[in-house]
């Protein structure tokens, strides 16, 4: 059974993580503690609020050197909502930039939308060669809440010199709901709040452990 720790820097839904994760066969624990977080099979970035609060709480905790310390050895790590936001270089909110953990080129800001937040079900378009969305088709809906989001992607070579496979969604405009980067996996909507779909996929990714 693959362990698999959730991050706890303050941010997210960290139970409701921990119940998604442990459903689909991970042994789950959820800590700060770094030692765990590098010795898990993987490690679930969470991430809920402003991004400027989950840099500071992920700063606190060493968090950004543990993402960075796993990748580095090519050990998988899944963000979520925010917590895939902060993986880019930036963030800005009411005007406020604040710089992110850095792993991918970019700015996570505003959608341009008639409504917002983006609060509700929505599909994706995944690449075809997708891991993470095996067996789900493109009518399959998930559970997204945000007003903010990477609207471009700017990374052509991912780590290992893998082609990122970048899913997208559309609310008021494209943007990116997921990616998958070699190690570093991500998703703007929430897998644990997704129903049936988000366990296939919470599913798909323990597979790649």
């Amino acid at each position: 059974m693959p362990r698999v720790v959730i991050l706890d820097y303050g941010s997210g839904n960290l139970r409701s993580a921990e119940r998604a994760v442990r459903r689909v066969g991970a042994d789950v624990e959820v800590t700060a503690d770094a030692e765990a977080a590098l010795a898990a099979d993987g490690l679930v970035v969470p991430g809920v609020g402003a991004f400027s609060a989950c840099m500071a709480g992920l700063r606190e905790v060493h968090g950004e050197r543990i993402v960075g310390k796993r990748l580095a050895g090519g050990r998988p790590v899944l963000g979520i909502c925010v917590g895939m936001q902060i993986l880019f270089e930036r963030g800005v909110e009411h005007g406020e930039e604040t710089e992110g953990a850095g792993e991918w080129p970019g700015t996570v800001d505003q959608l341009n939308a008639p409504v917002l937040p983006h609060m509700g079900w929505n599909t994706v378009r995944a690449p075809a060669e997708s891991r993470l969305f095996a067996g789900l088709d493109a009518s399959t809906r998930f559970y997204f809440v945000h007003s903010y989001a990477a609207r471009s992607w700017d990374l052509d070579s991912g780590l290992a010199g893998q082609q990122p496979l970048v899913t997208w969604a559309h609310h008021g405009e494209d943007f990116v709901a997921a990616v998958e980067n070699g190690a570093l996996s991500a998703t703007q909507f929430h897998p644990e709040k997704s129903g049936d779909a988000g366990a296939t996929l919470l599913e798909n990714w323990l597979g790649t452990l």
